[in-house]
């Protein structure tokens, strides 16, 4: 019996293996028998990637003569619905309709939940917390596929150092470490362990590649960049999302030192399918082809055989594919081969996600009814929003608040419903929402007197308005004039406790198109912020904001300042939660705050420099500094503060020599001083002082969330190996170098403690 069952592993292996074999020869015999029956328009409408007249529009180019196009088996997918019966109606069109009977893939961005709202990605990465970030990618599957959508247009992992750029508040901030851990996640959760079941759907990584590096934070424009630069602090994250297994790549709007990446062979091919082995398919974004000829490659024939060429197998609106290629194959611009290839790929998703099986698998209107914005997801999105916060400052401790007394509560996003869910709620009711003024005046109930008022509007910037109002009106203007609305706010002020102040941006200041060069609180809000000062009474600041602020009058006057984000949904619950002590804040920032817009780009694992400055030490001038501001951001990356203390103990090593195959262990004690249970996440850093090429000045290397009673202690330990050390260097050689490395862990990037190894090959 004992010889037998050490055999069972192998046997469970090779059942295993062997079935997965299997699988993919019954996946290749079916798509080879399909494509042999098909023509080639057939073959050319797969590529075609339409958008209905009511869908999501984010650019000028429209889908036209869909139902047409459907039946005629000249459209591979939908996107922009998620009308369950419209969704039926256009499979039936498909699969009934059109001579081969192919399904259509249903997408939509489903960017940070679906039906039930969650906070916006840039604060679920402040949770540091993976296994929630994937809990809430798995519940937006749930939601999305009840509406019978089989593919999101997420996650997005662009790296962002600009906090000009609006979409830092769809990605998971500066650093490829914690962005690539995110983006697995959030794979992981769309995608589950099943692709073939009715509650999973295929994730699209976006945007291939290097969007958030796009000059001067503006949307669209060009990254200029090297390619040690690229693979070291940018791909990571993409390169993660690739290897859990995403299902397909969205390019990128801008262009990579020159070429398009709707257009760039390099990024589409020669990186993202033969150096990384990617086996899905890519995308163009929206009309982003039809910009080939804006950005001057050319004529409608000759950009839809760039991109097809390069690798960008479908079509995001725009009839280029649809148009040309046909006459492209017959004139030899495009091989039958790539055309074929393309085809496949989009095929074999279809495959993957069991449409051919069941092109209805996904409409199910009774799932609609049961699995949507139900208690316990609105209840999980209120414990995410929670542990998302972000504590920048609390003087003498001011919070958490008692609940009595007299409280004030002001500002143009106390009791903004259209604000809480944040920019791309593209399924949403955000009559759903629950404010910061309903949140507070369901927690205290009759244990302290609340006064409201809105104080300022939101901007009094006419043409802001007018821009950020595109979609919805999220920004409105008040009957009375800014200076009667901050005497009324002042009026309430002297007569409270305290003044809970919730400014910020309105949902859409921040998002796609979205640039801004002033990143500061609106003139507006600012001028009330002033006024409630001048009362002497203590004011504690909730901020709703896509991207970092310039804060620092807020930071000198304030006496907390509480970073929401936009919290989603449950925003107003979980914000009262934090400020009257029922949940602990636990959030760190995953993007510098700079102190003003001239420090942009910031970040805090910048290369090191032949002439460091030192705050504490330098006065002298040709140092790499300013001269009229500090080097340092207003708050560092990684940084957060609880309503309790940790002190860390001493670095403790498991060696201070190593040789190449070992493992170095690096422990540290965290204890809780204060008086409150309380997370905190602990990171790990690490500076290579010399190599090959210029390192950054440290790296983050792993981090670890604790919880901890008032009093407690816990050894937090982090194994190292040489795979932590490895860089690109010059020649995109990826390795490591033999000797001093410094060790750091710490609250964050700037609070560390250190402790120096030396590891030999």
């Amino acid at each position: 019996m004992k010889s037998i069952k050490k055999y069972i592993p192998f046997l469970i292996c090779f059942v295993f293996i062997s079935t997965q074999i299997l699988a993919q020869k019954n996946e290749n015999n079916f798509i080879d028998s399909l494509m042999g029956k098909m023509t080639l328009e057939e073959k050319i409408g797969q590529l075609n990637l339409a958008v209905i007249n009511n869908g999501v529009l984010t650019g000028t180019a429209i889908s036209t003569g869909v139902d047409q196009k459907i039946k005629a088996g000249q459209a591979g997918g939908v996107f922009g619905t998620w009308d369950i019966d419209q969704i039926k109606k256009l499979q039936g069109l498909a699969v009934q309709g059109s001579r081969l009977h192919i399904p259509l893939l249903f997408g939509l961005d489903v960017i940070h939940g679906h039906q039930t709202i969650f906070p916006v990605p840039l604060a679920l990465s402040c949770s540091w917390d993976t296994s929630l970030v994937k809990a809430v990618a798995r519940t937006a599957a749930i939601e999305a596929s009840a509406d019978g959508i089989n593919w999101v247009y997420s996650p997005m992992v662009d790296i962002s150092r600009d906090a000009r750029w609006g979409r830092d508040v769809e990605g998971a901030g500066e650093d490829p470490f914690l962005g690539a851990q995110m983006a697995k996640a959030m794979v992981e959760g769309y995608q589950g362990n099943n692709l073939m079941a009715n509650n999973t759907v295929m994730a699209c990584v976006k945007h291939f590649a290097l969007y958030g590096a796009a000059m001067a934070g503006r949307d669209y424009t060009g990254v200029d960049m090297g390619r040690q630069e690229m693979y070291q602090y940018y791909f990571p994250p993409y390169k993660a999302a690739v290897d859990a297994g995403a299902g397909s790549v969205m390019a990128s709007f801008n262009d990579v030192n020159g070429l398009p990446s709707a257009a760039n062979k390099w990024l589409l091919t020669d990186v993202l399918r033969k150096q990384w082995g990617f086996k899905g398919f890519v995308v163009s974004d929206y009309g982003a082809i039809n910009e080939l000829t804006t950005r001057g490659l050319g004529d409608a024939q000759t950009i839809a055989a760039l991109a097809l060429n390069a690798g960008n197998d479908m079509e995001m609106v725009g009839d280029n594919y649809l148009g040309t290629l046909k006459k492209s194959v017959a004139s030899g611009l495009v091989t039958m081969q790539t055309l074929d290839a393309a085809c496949r790929r989009i095929l074999e998703a279809k495959y993957k996600l069991g449409l051919f099986e069941d092109p209805y698998k996904y409409i199910n209107v009774q799932r609609a009814k049961t699995e949507e914005l139900t208690k316990s997801h609105l209840e999980q999105a209120r414990k995410t929003a929670e542990r998302t916060f972000v504590l920048l400052k609390n003087k003498n401790q001011r919070l958490p608040l008692k609940r009595k007394g007299t409280i004030a509560v002001i500002g143009p996003l106390a009791d903004s419903k259209i604000n809480m869910p944040g920019a791309w709620s593209v399924a949403d009711d955000y009559h759903n929402s629950v404010t910061v003024l309903e949140g507070i005046q369901a927690a205290l109930k009759n244990k302290a007197t609340v006064l409201y008022q809105k104080g300022a509007n939101i901007t009094d910037d006419s043409l802001l308005k007018l821009r950020v109002n595109s979609f919805k009106e999220e920004i409105t203007t008040d009957k009375r004039t800014p200076q009667q609305m901050i005497t009324d706010a002042v009026k309430i002020a002297r007569k409270s406790d305290v003044i809970i102040a919730v400014v910020g941006e309105a949902a859409d200041m921040s998002g796609e198109s979205a640039s801004r060069t002033d990143i500061g609180i609106p003139h507006s809000q600012l001028n009330l912020l002033k006024a409630l000062h001048k009362t002497g009474k203590p004011i504690v600041a909730v901020l709703f904001n896509g991207r970092p602020l310039t804060l620092n009058w807020e930071n000198d006057h304030c006496d907390a300042i509480l970073d929401t984000w936009f919290g989603g949904f449950e925003a107003g619950n979980a914000i009262a939660d934090v400020l009257f002590g029922k949940y602990n804040p636990s959030g760190k920032i995953t993007m510098s705050f700079p102190r003003n817009v001239g420090q942009i780009p910031i970040f805090y694992n910048e290369r090191r420099t032949g002439r460091p400055f030192d705050e504490n030490k330098d006065a002298s001038k040709y140092k790499s500094d300013y001269l009229d501001v500090s080097n340092t951001p207003l708050f560092p990356f990684g940084y957060g503060l609880s309503y309790t203390n940790f002190s860390y103990g001493k670095i403790e090593l498991s060696k201070t020599r190593l040789k190449a195959d070992e493992t170095l262990n690096a422990s540290v004690k965290i204890t809780n001083t204060g008086k409150y249970a309380g997370e905190e996440v602990v990171q790990l850093y690490i500076t290579d002082p010399v190599a090959r090429t210029t390192r950054s000045v440290e790296d983050l290397r792993g981090f670890k969330k604790i919880f901890l009673q008032p009093g407690e202690s816990k050894d937090v330990t982090f194994s190292i190996t040489p795979e932590d050390l490895k860089y690109y260097d010059y020649d995109l050689k990826y390795d490591w170098d033999a000797g001093d490395f410094i060790i750091k862990i710490g609250t964050n990037s700037r609070d560390t403690q250190s402790a120096t190894v030396i590891w030999n090959k």
